[in-house]
């Protein structure tokens, strides 16, 4: 899952939104070096991300994008995630979506003194660009395509796996529907487990 799944899936706790956020930047032993609550997030972070890359429907989804990205096919179905989220009127309607982004954002900027160095220099950007909630919007799909394949090391360009998200995005939004209910229950009894401990 990308940004906007994993702050949502911390369920308002700025310990574990901290820690979700910026598990992908911290390696290895670095994790037992933050307060116990990020130590809690990074490790939800962690499981959501093997429960969504090892889920069945993931697997079937990121069939779509692997032609034109192979690999990062599920990088991309990660972004398109947040898409059907910040879209999911189940979930976020507005304001509900504009008020969630700013506080998260809030809640990151009151702990940037813990953030690793690569997240901390990506964070502004985040903000003012305002990420999350743009990836409401297939323009901000776009943009966040396009960012991904320019950090990823094999790919020039995205413009292939746009028009795989846009030519088939009722397919995709089927796949959301399916698999986000069985991620949140999975997150919500890892972060029982987490907070009980």
């Amino acid at each position: 899952m990308n940004y906007l799944a994993h702050a949502y899936l911390s369920f308002r706790q700025p310990g574990i939104l901290v820690g979700n956020m910026i598990s992908d930047f911290v390696k290895g032993k670095k994790q037992y070096e933050y307060p116990p609550a990020i130590q809690k997030g990074i490790r939800l972070h962690r499981a959501i991300d093997t429960f969504t890359d090892t889920h069945p429907l993931t697997s079937e989804a990121k069939k779509i994008f692997k032609p034109a990205v192979g690999l990062y096919a599920g990088a991309f179905l990660d972004i398109v995630y947040d898409h059907f989220l910040a879209t999911d009127k189940q979930i976020f309607t507005e304001p509900e979506l504009t008020n969630f982004t700013r506080e998260v954002y809030t809640q990151l900027t009151a702990e940037q003194a813990l953030f690793p160095e690569k997240f901390a220099r990506m964070f502004p950007y985040m903000q003012t660009q305002n990420w999350l909630y743009h990836y409401r919007n297939k323009e901000g799909i776009e943009k966040g395509f396009g960012g991904l394949a320019r950090r990823a090391a094999f790919l020039t360009e995205s413009t292939k796996a746009f028009e795989a998200f846009t030519g088939n995005y009722d397919a995709l939004h089927r796949f959301y529907t399916d698999f986000f209910p069985e991620l949140q229950a999975y997150a919500s009894a890892q972060f029982a487990e987490l907070v009980n401990q």
